[in-house]
């Protein structure tokens, strides 16, 4: 099932040095790089490129929303959380800037110069306002006064009027215009969200026919830029004064919103009126177009109280996440090919859920299998006369959401439903106010987690009443029960029966509900708790069985690596020689190849189609393989300030399975980078005589191959 190697044991080093460790906002930069690496590989579709540079620019906001605001807060009030690496905010600020601004400039590279003109070579064309013709400028300024205009509000900036508040991530005009009483004067133009950011717009000698109608009729895939059309239409919002000019900018906000549970009497409407702050956190990020002369970008950094690190100078335009819209462009041929996601041959033969999962444990791989199962299980638990209740933690379900619908269903029927709805899930709160009004007003129990935790496990529990007695069914998973993104997420989930396991979920479930200090559980770990100490005892166990047999290996797979206890053990375990394969597809704070402390531990990320998302823990345990599937990544704040499970995989031929799931990802020689001693990332080159191995790929081929009967 695993390589083998052993190697002879180094002196041993001090593991408290900070240069063994990564910091984890750099780390993350550099994650978002290969996203952007994802945009300028030719080998993708054209508009799967584009996803790739709308994805970089949405995690590039988060990150300044959260991280960045974090840091600026830490530095303000002078409270630090010194992370392993030793770097002080000032210090990481610093270092963020520098490695940011050259990624920046790439995106902005990659798009202008290597995307445009291809797309323009498939007939898409993005147009500045300036190359479009007489008809065509007409008919936009005709939907301009009809459509756009009546929602357009310039606030004025002068000593009558003071500086206007800018949203969080709002994109503006800084608009100049020239008074003949009082000479030049400043406004502020929002562009309203609720328009596309990309007008679509007939040819040149198609536009008379379009005067008069929706725009949305047009089926020419000719764009431009909404911005573009407000700017070159101000002179019928300032009538009477002279436009000089405008100048896009937009602002990002501390989104990173701080609840006191402890003084909440309603966490739900605590939450619901807290939502809103997001709008007007603290500014952590200016961006400006290039074009932005000084003295109004001045005059921006002083109303708002900015410091010139935190002013970015974008030469194109701003709200790349937007680009996501033109993904949207009926060219099939410019995507992804489709395929059919596998259903379970157990599923597919009419024997119902029940009695297929009593038989036997089953795995679900979405989007390689299809997530109908899993839907298809709570509404066959919603109208099985048999079933008794149905107990589920609900993290990110998005706003069409089958599973709720299902939930509620059930309550219809009659059935004890408990849902446990996590209103603190980041920027997703929301959604999840809409479910748990929705859940509440269908009679189902709802509860919000634990006070000062969020509860991130993914758990769904159906108990049903049958000949033998009372028997409990288990859905656990990797991943939310969200039925869009599982067309987007690489997620691993179980359906069991196994009594050991739902004994521990239905003590989970008390715990979550209602007053419980339960700490030991049969055969899940559970954090907070012991689920960190009980992958340290298996890290260590796997240390002393490679001291009496050899061949030690670990194998994880996850999404973010920062704990410093688990990377510490991890090193601890590489200097005894066990041989360890860390897939990780975001931050690593672990640095690998260091001579003495972690030469044997390798590190590869693949950023491909599909967004990496489970957790598998491989332990070789001499022989006696132990997998755990699971919620939670080694990270501190998933082992000791969120409610996490880990699972474990037991039927041989699932444990097989999951290894060679592991075993391809691990030899990805296409998607994959491997982490260097200096934080770099080298894409995996196939060994002398090997195919190249896309591991996405390669389980969109064999899909449904892990479920195979015995």
């Amino acid at each position: 099932m695993s390589p083998t190697k052993t190697a002879a044991k180094p002196a041993l080093l001090d593991l408290e040095q900070p240069e063994l460790y990564f910091n984890r906002e750099l780390s993350w930069l550099q994650f978002n790089q290969r996203v952007l690496e994802e945009a300028l590989d030719v080998s993708h579709p054209l508009l799967e490129r584009i996803k790739f540079l709308a994805i970089f620019g949405n995690n590039l906001d988060e990150f300044f929303m959260i991280r960045v605001s974090g840091l600026r807060q830490q530095l303000e009030v002078g409270t630090v959380e010194s992370p392993p690496d030793g770097l002080s905010p000032a210090e990481q600020l610093a270092r963020i800037r520098r490695v940011a601004e050259p990624m920046l400039q790439q995106h902005i590279q990659c798009w202008q110069e290597d995307i445009l003109p291809k797309l323009q070579a498939e007939d898409i064309n993005i147009l500045h306002y300036e190359e479009l013709k007489g008809k065509q400028r007409r008919l936009l300024r005709h939907y301009f006064e009809r459509e756009i205009f009546p929602a357009l509000t310039p606030l004025a900036f002068d000593p009558a009027h003071p500086f206007p508040h800018i949203s969080n991530l709002s994109l503006n005009l800084a608009v100049v215009v020239r008074d003949p009483l009082h000479g030049e004067r400043f406004a502020r133009l929002k562009v309203p969200a609720i328009f596309p950011r990309f007008i679509r717009i007939p040819s040149e000698d198609r536009a008379d026919s379009f005067m008069g109608l929706e725009l949305g009729d047009v089926k020419a895939n000719n764009f431009v830029w909404l911005e573009e059309v407000i700017a070159n239409n101000l002179d019928l919002l300032f009538p009477g004064l002279e436009v000089i000019a405008s100048y896009p900018f937009r602002v990002t906000r501390d989104a990173d919103i701080e609840i006191e549970e402890d003084e909440a009497a309603d966490l739900l409407a605590t939450i619901e009126e807290t939502v809103g702050q997001r709008y007007f956190g603290r500014i952590v990020r200016l961006e400006v177009n290039a074009t932005m002369p000084s003295r109004v970008r001045d005059l921006l950094v002083e109303n708002m109280r900015l410091q010139p690190y935190q002013v970015y100078t974008i030469p194109g335009h701003l709200a790349s996440a937007q680009l996501m819209e033109l993904v949207k462009v009926d060219r099939p041929d410019l995507k992804d090919a489709p395929f059919v996601p596998s259903l379970p041959a157990v599923f597919s033969t009419g024997e119902d859920y029940f009695s297929v999962i009593r038989r036997r444990d089953v795995l679900l791989f979405p989007p390689y299998d299809s997530f109908n199962p899993v839907i298809d299980f709570i509404q066959a638990a919603a109208h099985d006369p048999s079933v008794l209740a149905i107990k589920m933690t609900l993290y990110r379900v998005g706003q069409n959401a089958p599973v709720v619908k299902a939930l509620m269903e059930a309550r219809e029927a009659g059935k004890q439903v408990a849902v446990l709805v996590e209103l603190k899930a980041r920027f997703d709160e929301e959604n999840n106010i809409v479910w748990a009004r929705a859940l509440e007003r269908a009679g189902v129990h709802v509860v919000y987690g634990l006070v000062g935790l969020k509860t991130h496990c993914k758990i769904a529990l159906v108990v049903r009443r049958e000949m033998q007695g009372i028997v409990r069914y288990v859905h656990l998973s990797t991943g939310n029960y969200n039925a869009v993104t599982a067309r987007v997420y690489t997620d691993i989930g179980l359906f069991t029966s196994d009594p050991a396991i739902g004994e521990d979920v239905s003590d989970l479930f008390n715990a979550l509900t209602g007053y419980s200090l339960k700490q030991d559980y049969r055969k899940l770990l559970i954090a907070p708790g012991t689920m960190r100490a009980e992958i340290l005892r298996r890290i260590q166990r796997e240390i002393e069985q490679h001291k009496r047999h050899g061949k030690g290996y670990l194998a994880f797979k996850m999404n973010q690596l920062v704990d410093k206890a688990c990377i510490r053990a991890l090193y601890e375990a590489s200097q005894e020689g066990v041989k360890i394969d860390l897939q990780v597809r975001g931050i690593c704070c672990l640095r690998p190849g260091v001579p003495g402390v972690s030469e044997n531990i390798t590190v590869t990320s693949v950023v491909g189609r599909f967004l990496e998302h489970p957790r598998i823990y491989y332990f070789r345990n001499g022989g006696e393989e132990e997998i755990l599937l699971g919620s939670a990544d080694l990270m501190p704040r998933n082992l000791d300030r969120r409610v996490e499970q880990l699972f474990p995989v037991e039927a041989p031929e699932l444990k097989e399975a999951v290894w060679r799931i592991l075993d391809v990802h691990l030899r990805d020689r296409v998607k994959a980078r491997r982490l260097l001693p200096d934080g770099g990332y080298e894409r995996m080159q196939p060994r002398q005589g090997e195919e190249p191995l896309n591991a996405q790929a390669w389980l969109i081929e064999h899909r449904g191959s892990w479920n195979q009967e015995e």
